[in-house]
């Protein structure tokens, strides 16, 4: 089967946005983009199909439209359409099975406030067996880049260095699906990567006569030490990537919310494991969804 990437979309413009994105990262990476329409037959017409027109007509036009917008960009990737009749979640997860990666739209509350995650992005970031890249409406080439001189044409944006990318790290168990991820993403662009790793303090404990603080900078240390370690290996197999850590006291989601501000790419794990309610993402996750406005990549792990 062809190489491919996966952009869903559904004629919104976060999903028209999701899918120029994951042109470019196709690309980067040197395959074949598909982009997937998934519409479900109502006996009733629904609002946003109009009157005159069949449903999967209407699907079909929105697919032609994406399809034509991308190729305008890009006239040199190979797009394949795709038009689904199925629920959007069970069409983009079974898609998701057969792509390198899975791109979808997410709508933002503001120009500030980020991403408003729906229930179909939702559900298929919980249960995607694929790494899935969430993007707002309005994220464009120049945004992956840092900022370039006035004057400069769009066509010269593309050799402006990378934004940073940003890793979530957590070193309490086996994230190497995560951290793959993350380096081989920092390398296609030339991009430096930014390791985030934070840690909570435990409480102070008692003993017979006085209450015992826990140590500050020893613990610190200790953190800094597991992360160099965690990284080593990374480091050595992706020598063309720069790396920096850092580590603090604190809530991760925050930590991760600072530092994406400028960042062409936030990356965070998800846990495979089924809870009593089904599949979750992780309260961090969830939190830089919610928050974060440049593209965020959840990444499935054991």
């Amino acid at each position: 089967m062809m190489r491919h990437i996966t952009a869903g979309i559904d004629g919104s413009s976060e999903s028209l946005a999701a899918a120029h994105w994951a042109a470019r990262e196709a690309l980067r990476r040197g395959t074949a983009l598909c982009v997937l329409h998934a519409w479900e037959w109502h006996p009733r017409p629904t609002p946003s199909v109009p009157a005159d027109v069949s449903q999967r007509n209407w699907a079909e036009a929105i697919l032609v439209r994406a399809s034509n917008s991308v190729h305008a960009a890009h006239p040199e990737l190979r797009v394949i359409e795709r038009a689904v009749s199925d629920s959007p979640v069970a069409a983009l997860l079974t898609a998701a099975e057969q792509a390198e990666l899975l791109v979808l739209g997410s709508r933002g509350l503001s120009g500030v406030a980020g991403f408003l995650v729906g229930s179909v992005s939702q559900r298929v970031v919980a249960g995607s067996p694929r790494p899935v890249v969430l993007v707002r409406a309005g994220e464009s080439t120049a945004d992956e880049h840092f900022s370039v001189p006035s004057g400069v044409s769009p066509d010269e944006i593309p050799s402006t260095p990378y934004r940073d990318v940003v890793l979530g790290l957590d070193t309490g168990g086996p994230c190497d699906e995560v951290l793959e991820f993350a380096f081989e993403s920092a390398r296609r662009c030339g991009a430096a990567l930014h390791v985030i790793h934070t840690f909570k303090a435990p409480p102070p404990y008692a003993t017979a006569d006085r209450l015992v603080p826990q140590p500050g900078p020893e613990l610190l240390a200790e953190h800094e030490h597991q992360v160099v370690a965690t990284l080593r290996p990374w480091c050595e197999k992706f020598p063309e990537v720069t790396v920096a850590e850092t580590v603090s006291e604190g809530r991760a989601a925050s930590e991760l919310l600072r530092a994406s501000t400028g960042a062409s790419l936030v990356v965070v794990g998800r846990r495979v494991r089924e809870a009593r309610l089904g599949t979750h993402i992780g309260s961090v996750a969830h939190a830089v969804l919610h928050h974060v406005d440049c593209p965020v990549a959840v990444v499935p792990h054991s």
